[in-house]
C-alpha cells in the first residue's frame, strides 16, 4: 500500500499522486468520468483536484462542470465522499458577489461549489489566482470565516509568485488568521522556472505543502511528441513544437534512458521524478480512461535512484 504524505503543516494527509478534474465533463462523459475516479480511488487514490471555472472555456459551458460531475459520483455510493479528498478552487469564475476574490465572491463561490459537490466541506480550497486588487488581510478573512464554519479545512493558493505568497502568510500570521498551507504552481520537468528558485525554496522553509499541475506538460512527458510529425496529434500541437525547440528533447532522450533502465513508462518517469523533488507533495495529473488511471498510478510507488533523478534534472536545466 503506497504511503501518504502529510500535506504541508496542514492536517490533511494524502497519497502522492492527486487526480486532476479538469476533464470532467470537458473530454471525459459522465460514464468515463465515474469510471476514471472509480479506479484512482480503489488504486488507492486520495484527493481529486478541481475548480468552479472547469470548463468554462468550451462553448456552451458555463463552469462547474468538472465539480457537478464529481458530486454526481459522489452522491452514486454513500461512502465515496469520505474516502477522498475534494480540492476546488474560487478566483477564475466570476458570478454573484464580483470577480477573482472580492470576499463576497469568494463566499458564493464556495456555496456554489458545495451545492455542485453535493457536500457539507471542501477539505482544500485554493485562491486560483492572485487578485492584488483586493487587500490580503480581506481575502484571507473571507477564507477564515469559511474555515469557522466548518465549509473548508485547509486553504491554498494557486498561480501565486513567490513575493505575494509570502506577504499573504505574513498577513495571515499577523491577524491569526489561517495561511495558505498549500502551494498548486505549474511545475514539470520541461517547465521548472515558474517554481525552483525562490518560490520553492519558499516552500521547503515555510513547510507549505505543493501539489503541481501540468505534471506531464500537457502530454508532452508521454513521450508522443517527437518531431513536426506528431504535432497533429493533439489540439495542444503548437505549444508541443515549443517544448521540442526548448529543453524538451533532451529531456525526452533522458527519459527515454531512465524509461530502459526502469521498465516504467515515460508518464510514470516524469511523475516520479516531480513527487521526490524539494518541497512536492505530490504531483497533479489527469485522466480520461482507466488505462491512463492505471499508468499513472504506477508513478506513485517508482522510486528513482538518485542518478536518474540527476540524469533527468539535468536534461532540463
Amino acid at each position: 500500500m503506497t504511503d501518504t504524505r502529510r500535506l504541508g503543516s496542514s492536517d490533511l494527509r494524502i497519497a502522492p499522486l492527486v487526480l486532476g478534474g479538469n476533464v470532467f465533463g470537458w473530454t471525459a462523459d459522465r460514464a468515463t468520468s465515474f469510471a476514471v475516479l472509480d479506479a484512482f480511488v480503489d488504486g488507492g487514490g486520495t484527493m481529486i483536484d478541481t475548480a468552479d471555472v472547469y470548463s468554462a472555456w468550451v462553448p456552451g459551458h458555463a463552469g462547474g462542470e468538472s465539480e457537478s460531475v464529481i458530486g454526481e459520483w459522489l452522491r452514486s455510493d454513500a461512502g465515496k465522499r469520505d474516502r477522498v479528498l475534494i480540492a476546488t478552487k474560487v478566483g477564475m469564475l466570476p458570478g454573484e458577489g464580483g470577480e477573482k476574490l472580492a470576499p463576497a465572491r469568494i463566499a458564493a463561490a464556495c456555496e456554489a461549489s458545495l451545492k455542485r459537490l453535493g457536500t457539507d466541506r471542501i477539505d482544500l480550497y485554493f485562491a486560483h489566482q492572485d487578485d492584488d486588487s483586493v487587500p490580503q488581510e480581506a481575502v484571507l478573512e473571507a477564507f477564515a470565516t469559511l474555515v469557522a464554519a466548518g465549509k473548508v479545512r485547509v486553504l491554498g493558493a494557486s498561480n501565486f509568485h513567490a513575493a505575494r505568497l509570502k506577504s499573504a502568510n505574513e498577513a495571515a500570521r499577523a491577524a491569526g488568521l489561517p495561511r495558505y498551507d498549500v502551494l498548486q504552481p505549474e511545475y514539470n520537468l520541461v517547465s521548472r522556472h515558474k517554481f525552483e528558485g525562490e518560490l520553492q525554496d519558499l516552500c521547503v522553509s515555510e513547510n507549505v505543502g505543493v501539489v503541481p499541475y501540468y505534471g506531464l506538460a500537457s502530454g508532452f512527458l508521454t513521450g508522443k511528441y517527437r518531431s513536426a510529425d506528431d504535432l497533429g496529434k493533439s489540439v495542444r500541437g503548437g505549444r508541443m513544437k515549443d517544448l521540442l525547440s526548448g529543453t524538451g528533447a533532451a529531456v525526452l532522450a533522458a527519459m527515454d534512458a531512465v524509461v530502459a533502465d526502469t521498465g516504467a513508462t515515460h508518464a510514470q518517469v516524469a511523475l516520479a521524478w516531480l513527487k521526490d523533488q524539494p518541497g512536492v507533495t505530490a504531483p497533479i495529473a489527469s485522466a480520461t480512461s482507466v488505462e491512463q488511471v492505471a499508468d499513472l498510478l504506477g508513478a506513485m510507488d517508482l522510486a528513482l535512484s538518485p542518478e536518474q533523478q540527476a540524469r533527468l534534472t539535468d536534461a532540463g536545466a
